[in-house]
């Protein structure tokens, strides 16, 4: 006998996406007005810090307009082929963005071994100027999506872009301080390496956590011998849980489904009701299906 959750709970976000998807728009806007000025300005004063900072604004702008298309197809109502909606584009989105910043990694290395190997005179003059206008903008940028949900992956992966950004702008900052006074080149390329390092451990903390809601792991914070052990100490007539399942649509939208036996003495709606209650009021998750059974398990 099953009993299944019902799914209009998963409205009650709604109004969160809505904030969600408000703030990676405006903060994609700003990003895309500065893109062009730092492009420009990365390739006319030969800094690859700048270079680096030039190309992950541009990254940034394409990875927060996805963020943005993402919540966007999210709001959509499920339908007969996609039974739980369209909130897993946002993880997608999420996937992408953590490839996206390890390929700039990569290529923030190539570029730093080749500088390493041949200097290249670099405009200090210019160069500060436009970091200090870039970490502006990126600090704006970042100061929008710090209002959003910060749980949420989609978000995660496009505030890790603009995070990128503000370090880069900040060491490109320091890099042409020290051209200007010192004249040592090589510590824009140094300063580059450091930032591309931090960079990648933000790209593979974004790639493994999406690659578990992707994978239908269970979320990190479920313990599932804990919840069985739980529910049979609290829930009278519960002699037995077993077939838990445990996996997540987003990291708002964690699901399970599991088979109680029963006892024979005990009413079956108001036993799975009670399971439903304290799953949601303990664990933290409200959606449930639950199959009640008397005696032997018919999956088993």
């Amino acid at each position: 006998m099953a009993h299944d959750h019902d799914h209009s709970g998963h409205h009650h976000h709604v109004h969160t996406h809505a904030g969600n998807e408000r703030r990676t728009l405006l903060a994609a806007a700003i990003t895309g007005l500065f893109m062009v000025a730092e492009v420009v300005g990365g390739i006319l004063t030969g800094s690859l810090a700048l270079l680096a900072d030039a190309a992950h604004m541009f990254t940034d702008f394409a990875a927060l307009s996805l963020a943005w298309f993402a919540f966007r197809v999210s709001r959509r109502p499920a339908d007969a082929r996609r039974t739980f909606g369209f909130d897993r584009v946002q993880v997608l989105v999420a996937f992408a963005n953590g490839v996206t910043l390890g390929v700039i990694v990569v290529w923030i290395a190539i570029e730093a071994i080749g500088r390493l190997a041949s200097p290249e005179d670099i405009e200090a003059g210019p160069m500060m100027v436009i970091a200090a206008l870039g970490l502006v903008v990126n600090i704006i940028a970042f100061a929008i999506l710090h209002g959003a949900d910060r749980d949420n992956l989609n978000i995660r992966g496009a505030a890790a872009h603009v995070m990128g950004d503000i370090l880069g702008s900040v060491a490109a900052l320091v890099a042409a301080g020290v051209i200007l006074w010192t004249g040592f080149l090589a510590i824009d390329t140094i300063l580059s390496l450091a930032i591309s390092g931090l960079i990648a451990f933000s790209a593979w903390r974004l790639m493994r956590d999406a690659g578990l809601i992707l994978l239908e792991a269970a979320p990190p914070e479920t313990d599932r011998e804990a919840i069985r052990t739980d529910l049979m100490a609290h829930i009278d007539g519960v002699e037995d849980v077993h077939h838990i399942h445990v996996w997540s649509i987003t990291q708002e939208r964690p699901m399970m489904t599991l088979h109680a036996r029963l006892a024979s003495n005990v009413g079956v709606d108001a036993t799975v009701q009670a399971i439903k209650s304290r799953l949601e009021r303990e664990h933290g998750l409200s959606h449930v299906t639950v199959e009640a059974e008397f005696g032997t398990c018919a999956d088993q």
